[in-house]
């Protein structure tokens, strides 16, 4: 099973979509191994946004700056998730960053309301409201920046589990 990072932002939580947003990943079948709710400092972001994301060669210094300061007005829930290919499924489940062109149906196409046009004349960060990590190879990463090994829990089966793990005895399909 693959693990993957998902950062609940604090216009999430801002905006009381935490438990919706929840909802829809756990009715595809992921299972929360891991959650907490924390008010990291600016070193712990800057680890997560640039040290991992490299978000300043992507998006630039001046909104980099920016997505700190937003990261920084109140608690986020963090969060690991597992599944059959997690980390596509949760990008797919939460829509591209630039939320003019999320699709409706994703969590950014349904409740996130600003685009990089606007927030880019305006300075402020864009309310994407989740963070979820772009790759295994990241998930791995960022998972290891924000919990212990103890912090994780996957010690328990869900009812998605069943259905995907073979049974003992039973043929793998090829």
């Amino acid at each position: 099973m693959e693990q993957t990072l998902v950062i609940l932002k604090p216009d999430t939580l801002q905006r009381g979509f935490a438990g919706e947003i929840l909802t829809r990943f756990e009715r595809v079948g992921l299972k929360i191994i891991a959650m907490k709710m924390s008010n990291p400092d600016e070193a712990h972001y800057y680890h997560h946004y640039e040290t991992i994301g490299k978000m300043v060669s992507r998006r630039g210094e001046e909104q980099f700056k920016v997505q700190l300061g937003a990261m920084q007005e109140g608690p986020v829930i963090a969060m690991i998730l597992e599944g059959v290919e997690a980390v596509s499924l949760v990008r797919k489940l939460v829509g591209t960053t630039s939320t003019k062109e999320a699709d409706p149906g994703t969590i950014r196409g349904d409740f996130a309301h600003a685009s990089l046009e606007y927030v880019n004349k305006h300075g402020v960060a864009l309310p994407t409201l989740i963070h979820a990590s772009g790759d295994p190879a990241e998930a791995e990463q960022e998972i290891a920046h924000w919990f212990s090994k103890d912090d994780i829990h996957d010690n328990y089966q869900t009812v998605h589990e069943y259905f995907t793990q073979p049974k003992p005895g039973q043929a793998k399909h090829k």
